[in-house]
């Protein structure tokens, strides 16, 4: 399939407050990623001013400092995939490998987060965010949806962990294949992709952090006959909700309508992060590809330490 032209299409009048449509779409770095996995997990380390992000083939993370080549800022990573941050600025990391969720410490230890479910392994745990109060949101997809026989569970989970580690609950199980989760700005609603079925749910929360499963609802689709799926999910402060899907980088207002996209050339958006100073720098990573695009409307900030 040929490669799209970049571009930032308007759909909506709504989408000139967000992104301009002149605005250039940026390639950053190229050679990434591979068979055993793409380029991944983009995220703004504010306080050091750099980016890191998944390579999942070479099992490495990288660093990207803007306006410089890319480094190897770890490896090996477990095949790493989406990365966060909690409220105490520590490194949240999903790994294929090892197939759990881990935590470094400010001192370079590491804690195991969660790799069982009622005593059988995770699957494949693939992006993770952070809630207000340091619970911890996670995917858990089947790598391999048609030979769920392979896992030790027999459903792909969206979990919630509590900050003290000491509960993991199961908040979702009937996903084909859940891939990016985003917060609303006030936390009442959560957004899950399934990347098989290639839309976006959205749940309102309840005030213990659980889904209120009655509220479950399609958001949006993002299917079509270009390459990409839904995967990596962002939202910025105002509500607008920022998803990979067919053709690239899809933006919605908080009702689920489109109101344009980013087509940066680049086969399959995987992830996007906000960065740069003021919270207004697009990063995207592809399958080996990383870019960025300005924005006028900040992401949510992710968490760092407090001083």
């Amino acid at each position: 399939m040929a490669q799209l032209a970049k571009k930032i299409e308007r759909l909506g009048p709504e989408l000139d407050k967000i992104i301009d449509v002149a605005q250039p779409i940026l390639d950053l770095a190229d050679g990434f990623g591979g068979p055993l996995g793409p380029a991944e997990g983009p995220l703004w380390w504010k306080e050091g001013r750099y980016l890191l992000f998944s390579d999942i083939h070479n099992n490495r993370r990288m660093k990207y400092v803007p306006g410089e080549k890319p480094t190897i800022f770890q490896e090996p990573t477990n095949r790493a995939n989406g990365l966060t941050r909690d409220l105490q600025g520590r490194l949240i990391a999903c790994e294929h490998d090892s197939r759990r969720v881990t935590r470094q410490e400010l001192d370079g230890g590491l804690t195991v987060i969660a790799n069982s479910f009622q005593g059988r392994r995770l699957n494949r745990p693939n992006d993770v965010v952070v809630k207000s109060d340091g619970c911890i949101y996670f995917t858990d997809p089947w790598t391999s949806p048609a030979a769920p026989e392979q896992w030790d569970l027999t459903f792909a989970g969206v979990y919630r962990i509590t900050p003290d580690l000491g509960t993991l609950s199961l908040l979702v199980g009937d996903f084909v294949l859940p891939n990016g989760l985003a917060f609303s700005p006030d936390e009442s609603v959560l957004y899950i992709n399934d990347t098989r079925r290639r839309h976006i749910r959205a749940f309102d929360l309840l005030p213990n952090g659980m889904l209120a499963k009655q509220t479950d609802r399609v958001f949006a689709e993002l299917g079509g006959d270009e390459p990409g799926v839904p995967d990596g999910m962002k939202v910025d402060v105002e509500g607008n909700v920022y998803c990979g899907g067919a053709g690239g980088i899809w933006v919605m207002d908080a009702r689920g309508t489109k109101l344009g996209r980013v087509v940066h050339g680049a086969p399959a958006t995987t992830n996007i992060a906000f960065g740069g100073d003021d919270w207004k720098t697009l990063y995207f990573t592809s399958r080996n590809h990383l870019g960025s695009v300005n924005v006028k409307i900040p992401g949510i900030p992710v968490p760092a330490p407090k001083k």
